[in-house]
């Protein structure tokens, strides 16, 4: 019998009672979220600074929301994990407190929705997968880049075979933070003193859904390179070279168990213009991301892309598109991630992202530093589904 938890279904929750650790910027807009849906109850918020807390009572106070009960000591998130009446511990607190937080909640029973990246090391993305399996309990890393009207209309085109076998794909994390000196958040200071891809899941999250990673194909290996080392000119407090260790710019190849190629890129240190790029190449078709889009299909030669987008427009979008838009975060991808947990966990139904997506994108921030470490040497990636992946 296996105990994997791949499509786990879980008892229906017609309520969704959620506590949120951490109310910085991400956790009072998924707050705002769940003001605009049904069935669900934010019962309880946790966070160290005082301020966090009252923005966020205020926010829901505007909805004419019941204010949840509100915890601010250091330790506080475990009392708020160890409570009956909550099935989903929503976590946005820095990325050290991510896998310490969600193992805890998942071992009092409660699902976990959590801030990327999942964990920084292989170790912490097992404990994660680990625990999920034990305690039965869903335990989904937040990428909400998964819910992007564009990658979820060439989902929708990859499901339908309009462009046949997908072998290769390419996408990135691309965003000048250059105005982020050291001390400006713990967060991005972690950034600048971690080597490799030090924050993958952005840009490799779509790519593994179109490739269907761990739906019948494996993340393999890697090698990963990064080049130079930072010139800091825009810093309000530049330290010199030796206080920090992340290249400018890091570009890693992976190869799954069934020969596709990813390549996948960080760069938060260049002028070089935000953007997220996304390229995926099968037997039948093309698409890149960008100003304008590409999409080129054998079957339709002459079909212009925006017309194929909105045609095959993800289910997400038709349904909930406008609402999204409206009130979501970053163009609306925000709610429609939040809006799908809420709807599967009301349901019963298995979640879109699984605590095996959480590890197997998660654990690039370590393997892309031990390549570069290395001298560029292929890494290989754990097999976290334990051959479950077929």
């Amino acid at each position: 019998m296996s105990h994997d938890v791949l499509a786990l279904a879980c008892e229906p929750i017609p309520c969704v009672r959620i506590a949120f650790i951490g109310l910085g910027k991400r956790g009072k807009e998924s707050i705002h979220h769940f003001m605009h849906m049904q069935g669900v109850v934010v019962a309880a918020i946790c966070d160290l600074n005082e301020e966090n807390l009252h923005l966020a009572q205020q926010l829901m106070e505007s909805h004419g929301k019941a204010l949840p009960t509100a915890y601010r000591g250091a330790d506080d998130w475990r009392e708020v994990c160890r409570r009956e009446d909550i099935h989903l511990v929503y976590v946005c607190t820095n990325r050290e407190r991510h896998a310490e937080i969600a193992l805890y909640a998942m071992q009092q029973g409660k699902h976990v929705a959590l801030e990327v990246p999942a964990a920084n090391t292989v170790e912490e993305c097992w404990a994660l997968v680990n625990a999920a399996e034990t305690y039965r309990r869903h335990c989904m890393m937040l990428e909400n880049c998964c819910y992007d009207r564009f990658e979820l209309a060439v989902l929708n085109m990859i499901r339908q075979g309009l462009l046949g076998e997908v072998f290769h794909v390419e996408g990135a994390y691309i965003h000048d933070l250059r105005h982020l000196d050291f001390g400006h958040r713990m967060s991005y200071n972690r950034l600048w003193q971690m080597e490799g891809n030090p924050y993958p899941t952005h840009g490799l999250g779509p790519l593994c859904q179109a490739l269907g990673i761990h739906r019948g194909d494996r993340l393999a290996w890697l090698t990963s390179v990064s080049g130079g080392q930072f010139n800091f000119p825009s810093f309000a407090h530049p330290l010199p070279p030796e206080a920090y260790t992340l290249g400018n710019i890091n570009t890693t190849i992976i190869k799954t168990q069934r020969n596709k190629t990813i390549v996948l890129q960080h760069d938060i240190s260049s002028p070089r213009p935000r953007v997220r790029p996304l390229l995926v190449s099968g037997t039948e078709g093309f698409v890149q991301k960008g100003n304008p889009h590409v999409i080129t299909l054998v079957a339709e030669p002459e079909a212009a892309a925006e017309e194929l987008l909105r045609r095959y427009e993800h289910p997400y979008y038709q349904e909930i598109g406008e609402l999204a838009r409206r009130v979501g975060s970053h163009g609306g991808m925000d709610f429609v991630m939040d809006y799908r947990l809420i709807y599967c966990l009301q349901h019963g139904l298995p979640l879109d992202m699984d605590v095996y997506d959480a590890a197997e994108w998660s654990c690039i921030v370590e393997l892309s530093a031990r390549s570069v470490a290395s001298g560029s040497q292929p890494v290989e990636i754990p097999d976290f589904t334990r051959g479950r992946w077929q």
